[in-house]
């Protein structure tokens, strides 16, 4: 009978650990950051990888081809702080370009914009509207080793 009792409250506490929906309500997708907003955001992102990485006459960054109008106002953006952009894969034998990943994500009625290369992550919530993008939270930085 002591056996019993003691399942008996330890399935009652554990079942008020369950919920109900599976798992956490919040979900990322990919959005579409167009016009103002789109320069608005890949010109401020740009100008805080550039405090991060070094001077640009020396720097090189290989970022992926994409259409999307963001990659096009971010690979702007560098060039316009002076960096060498490469796109298209083909790397001089000299050159050690650093590898940018970037990604643009609509959580919560904002947009999150991320940075990363090898040694530095960047991202920054943004209040976006059609005439562009104000920073709604404060640049989060993540040095790599």
């Amino acid at each position: 009978m002591r056996k019993l009792l003691q399942v008996i409250l330890a399935s009652a506490f554990l079942s008020g650990c369950q919920t109900a929906d599976g798992g956490l309500g919040t979900s990322s997708a990919p959005v579409p950051v167009t016009g103002p907003a789109a320069s608005a955001i890949a010109g401020d992102i740009a100008s805080r990888l550039a405090e991060q990485i070094g001077p640009a006459g020396t720097t090189t960054i290989k970022m992926e081809k994409d259409t999307s109008e963001f990659s096009t106002a971010l690979e702007a953006a560098l060039k316009g702080w002076g960096y060498t952009i490469i796109t298209d894969g083909k790397v001089g034998k000299d050159v050690k370009p650093i590898e940018l990943a970037y990604s643009i994500d609509g959580v919560d009625g904002q947009v999150l914009a991320r940075l990363s290369t090898p040694s530095v992550a960047l991202g920054r919530a943004y209040a976006a509207t059609t005439a562009g993008a104000t920073p709604a939270s404060p640049l989060s930085i993540m040095q790599r080793n």
